[in-house]
C-alpha cells in the first residue's frame, strides 16, 4: 500500500479495532505533553467515529507483530472540493527520523490528488514544536497562533500545503 515505508513495516486502512489501541500509545508517544489536560485532549480528538467513517482515507502502519508504529487520519472536505485534511498523526518516537511520518503524508496527498484534491489542510498546538518543524519540512505554510481555535484555551497552528507546488508530494504507493 505504502512502498516507501522502513523495512520490517507494513500499512493498511484504520479499521474500528484500531481505535482503543491507537488512543493506548498517545500518552507514550507525546511525552506527556501538557500533562493530564494533554493527555485528555488527544483521547478527546480521537473518538471512534474516525475509525469507522474515514477507513479509506486514513492509515495505520504496524511491525511485524502487529504493534502500531505510526498512524494518519485523514479526510476530504465536503464542504471545500479542493481540500483535504490531516485531522491527527502519530509516529513511535522510536522510529522518528526514518521517513516514516513524511511515508504517510505522501501516501495521503496521493490519496487527496486521485480525489481532485488540491490542498490539505491540518493543526497543531502552538507547543508542540516537533510537529512544527516537521510540517514545515514537507512544505506546509504555517498561520500564526490561532487562539481558542478548538475551544477556549485551546490554541491551534495552522497549516497549509498546495500539492500542485510541491513535489514532496509526489511518492510510490498503492
Amino acid at each position: 500500500m505504502i512502498d516507501d515505508l522502513p523495512e520490517g513495516l507494513m500499512a493498511r486502512h484504520l479499521a474500528d479495532d484500531d481505535h482503543l489501541r491507537v488512543l493506548a500509545v498517545l500518552d507514550t508517544w507525546w511525552g506527556g505533553l501538557k500533562g493530564e489536560a494533554g493527555s485528555t485532549e488527544r483521547a478527546l480528538l480521537l473518538p471512534r467515529l474516525y475509525f469507522q467513517h474515514f477507513t479509506t482515507t486514513s492509515f495505520l502502519v504496524e511491525r511485524g507483530g502487529g504493534e502500531i508504529a505510526a498512524f494518519l487520519v485523514g479526510l476530504l472536505s465536503q464542504a471545500e472540493p479542493e481540500t483535504a485534511y490531516v485531522h491527527f498523526v502519530g509516529v513511535d518516537p522510536a522510529l522518528h527520523g526514518q521517513g516514516l511520518g513524511r511515508a504517510l503524508y505522501r501516501a495521503f496527498f496521493t490519496l487527496a490528488r486521485s480525489n481532485g484534491r488540491r490542498y490539505v489542510h491540518c493543526i497543531t498546538s502552538p507547543e508542540n514544536t516537533a510537529s512544527r518543524a516537521f510540517h514545515t519540512r514537507l512544505g506546509f505554510t504555517a498561520s500564526a497562533v490561532k487562539p481558542d481555535y478548538d475551544g477556549p484555551g485551546l490554541d491551534r497552528v495552522a497549516f497549509t500545503i498546495d500539492l500542485s507546488a510541491h513535489p514532496v508530494a509526489t511518492p510510490s504507493v498503492y
